[in-house]
């Protein structure tokens, strides 16, 4: 009998995906292009100065015989470094129709401020 699934022991393959950097007053946009990635899928972590973003596809399962494919297969990983000026206890995350954004913001002691006079 021939089964149509098979376990592999592939070690599991990630592409890096685009990615903008968008700065204001408040600190900075990051944006990560990862189509077929939900929030399910998503893990961002911090450790030291470096901010890993991995993005797992949940790809739809596929009913009959596939006779073209050309979308990729692979998940996507990427490192950015952090500078120093970065509030890691408050970047906050987002993904929409394949589109991560991550605001990170400034940490208070780095923004400009204006001093008044008395």
């Amino acid at each position: 009998m021939n089964t149509a699934v098979r376990e592999t022991n592939q070690t599991e393959q990630f592409v890096a995906p685009a990615a903008s950097v968008i700065e204001d007053g408040e600190g900075y946009l990051l944006q990560v292009e990862m189509p077929g990635v939900n929030k399910e899928g998503l893990e961002i972590s911090t450790e030291g100065n470096e901010l890993t973003i991995t993005g797992r596809r949940s790809l739809p399962m596929i009913e009959g015989t596939r006779v073209h494919h050309e979308s990729r297969r692979e998940n996507f990983r990427r490192s950015f470094e952090i500078d120093p000026s970065i509030d890691v206890n408050k970047i906050n995350a987002r993904i929409e129709q394949g589109l991560l954004t991550l605001t990170l913001p400034k940490a208070e002691h780095v923004k400009p401020r204006r001093i008044t006079v008395s």
